[in-house]
């Protein structure tokens, strides 16, 4: 699959995640067989760009892969400021957030509240393909609620405004990530317009993401909740994908050392203070399907130090050694 000019290793994309996808989750995704990651969303109000938090997420040089860099807001004019400023920066990708159902955004009338503003979501689009010389994605949701699915519409107009790909969620903005994701409206976008789509939304498994491509016919798929704690999912879906079977569990002792890696690089990019307390929630996903790991994960969240978060960790797989 291409986005502009940029050729993809493979179909699967790590779907955009605030508070997920940073460096280190993307890079570990990747190397586990996702074949492109969008970063977390970039605000596009500058003020904003000056905090710790906003440095982490702008600079993408030096990075493995397709670099996609996600852009949220509602005003034209700083979302093409932000387009600008993030190819600067490295980014070979802008993609455009019109899918987040989050309180915090949509009250700025960002992401998935722009549903209810064909006029304004044209608006953007047209500014940000004019402000950059690399390829402009939009992510988006079907609709504001299920009485109101203007998915189609958007996905014409995207694509007649030079929209080069479009990811659609399964979910209406009303939805947030309630219930079960719909396809039959990635089916129909897909069969609407010629730049390719990709589907996404609670695509969990291996023979869910075989299912959900046949189905629809997208192009692509883009994963996010099913990978947290599970970056090697990708890998899964590949395998699928090429052989027909389904891949062995990784051995344990596989697990650990992938959890060991990403907790320490973490560590390493945000630094001895947040890099233990970031650590935590990606340390919960890896071990949700522990049974006898509930009493290890409140005693963990207790630890605000990185090697002993690192002991910890050690401690608690030797369980498994044989």
């Amino acid at each position: 699959m291409k986005i502009g000019n940029h050729q993809l290793k493979n179909n699967l994309i790590v779907a955009p995640m605030a508070g997920v996808t940073d460096r280190p989750f993307r890079e570990l995704c990747l190397r586990y067989g996702a074949g492109m990651a969008v970063s977390e969303m970039m605000s596009s109000n500058p003020k904003l760009w000056k905090t710790a938090k906003s440095k982490q997420r702008m600079v993408h040089k030096g990075e493995s892969g397709i670099r996609s860099v996600q852009i949220a807001g509602s005003d034209p004019k700083l979302m093409a400021q932000a387009a600008r400023y993030s190819v600067e920066n490295g980014a070979q990708i802008i993609d455009i957030n019109m899918g987040c159902p989050a309180k915090k955004v949509n009250s700025k009338l960002a992401g998935s509240a722009l549903l209810k503003h064909p006029d304004m979501i044209e608006k953007i689009l047209t500014e940000v393909v004019n402000a950059v010389d690399v390829p402009v994605t939009l992510k988006t949701r079907t609709g504001w609620d299920t009485d109101n699915k203007n998915c189609v519409e958007i996905a014409k107009m995207a694509e007649g405004c030079g929209i080069q790909a479009l990811a659609l969620h399964g979910r209406t903005k009303a939805c947030m990530y309630k219930g079960e994701a719909e396809y039959d409206s990635i089916r129909a976008v897909k069969a609407a317009i010629s730049i390719p789509v990709i589907a996404n939304g609670d695509i969990d498994s291996a023979e869910k993401a075989k299912k959900v491509l046949d189905y629809t016919g997208a192009d692509a798929l883009m994963i996010g909740r099913p990978a947290q704690g599970r970056p090697w999912i990708f890998q899964e879906i590949l395998h699928y994908l090429e052989n027909g079977t389904t891949m062995p569990e990784l051995p344990i002792v596989e697990v650990k050392e992938i959890l060991l890696e990403h907790v320490q690089e973490l560590h390493r990019f945000y630094g001895e203070f947040l890099g233990p307390r970031i650590a935590r929630k990606h340390v919960g996903w890896y071990l949700k399907e522990h049974e006898q790991a509930s009493e290890f994960r409140r005693t963990f969240n207790a630890i605000d130090a990185a090697s002993q978060q690192l002991d910890a960790l050690e401690g608690y797989f030797v369980q498994f050694a044989s």
